[in-house]
Formats: structure tokens, C-alpha cells, sequence
């Protein structure tokens, strides 16, 4: 007869297919701010915008489209790229990891990036959303982010 030991752990676990642990601190929607990162929440999704294409910095067409979600406490607007724009209807419940906060034209938005996920939720545990207080709507001021075409360069002309 053969006896085998137990493999040793090392108390190291393996997180790569692990469902997100409700530990996880989830944020509400009103907490959201401008540098808001490594975002955890779930929202409902109140609408879908038409699908506009738009050309990248590579002048690759890409497919964009923008979702209002949100929780009992407010709403944003939540950036969605070509395929995850197909994965999400309204009424839809979404638990987003690791997702992040930005500006665009002034105005904040959720995104869920490269190294964020989301999840459709069968149940929703959200009754209803506060679309009063949508976060998407305050004007922010932008810094200007300079290209270093015709700008000065910190040195003046010398007249003579």
C-alpha cells in the first residue's frame, strides 16, 4: 500500500479564479470622487446611449457607448467599449472591480479599463436608483495637458 502525503501549504492562496470576496470594501456611488481608483461598486443600469465610433490615437475605429448606473445613493455615467457594449442591457445589475474614476469634457466618469472587470448579477440587490444626484452632471475643471507644439519652452526672445 501506498501513502501519500498531503501537499504542504504555504498560506499563499491562489486569487486568479477566486469570486471577489465580500470583505471587499464596496463603495456607494456618491462617494465616488476625481481620483477615485481601484473602484469596487455595484450599480444598476438606468440607460444606454447610441454606439458612436470614435478613432484612437493608433487611428484604429473603436465602438464606445455610455450607460447611466447607479445605487440608492446616485448616478454616473459609465464609459463601455466595442464588446463589453453588447454584454449589458438596461435593468442590468453590475458588480465592477478595480474599476476607475475619470474626466471626460469636464464632466466624471466610471470606467472599467484594462485592469477592471465586471460581473452581471442575477439578483439585484438595488430597489431603486437616485438619478437626482448624478454625479456625471457637475463641471469640473480640467488640467490642460500641453502636446509641446508652440508652446513656450520657459525662455523669452532678447529684443535688441
Amino acid at each position: 500500500m501506498l501513502l501519500m502525503n498531503k501537499p504542504e501549504t504555504t498560506g499563499v492562496e491562489d486569487m486568479s479564479d477566486k469570486e471577489p470576496v465580500e470583505s471587499e470594501e464596496l463603495a456607494k456611488v456618491e462617494k465616488l470622487t476625481l481620483n477615485s481608483k481601484q473602484v469596487n461598486v455595484i450599480v444598476k443600469v438606468i440607460s444606454k446611449s447610441q454606439v458612436r465610433d470614435v478613432t484612437g490615437r493608433d487611428y484604429s475605429v473603436r465602438r464606445v457607448a455610455d450607460a447611466l448606473v447607479g445605487d440608492e445613493t446616485g448616478c454616473v455615467y459609465l464609459t463601455l467599449w466595442d464588446d463589453n457594449i453588447d454584454k449589458i442591457n438596461e435593468e442590468a445589475t453590475l458588480r465592477i472591480t478595480n474599476g476607475y474614476v475619470n474626466l471626460f469634457k469636464g464632466n466624471m466618469r466610471l470606467n472599467i479599463g484594462k485592469y477592471g472587470s465586471f460581473k452581471l448579477l442575477e439578483e439585484s440587490p438595488i430597489t431603486e436608483v437616485n438619478t437626482e444626484n448624478n454625479l456625471s452632471n457637475k463641471r469640473y475643471e480640467q488640467e490642460r495637458r500641453y502636446s509641446g507644439y508652440g508652446e513656450r519652452r520657459g525662455y523669452q526672445r532678447r529684443r535688441y
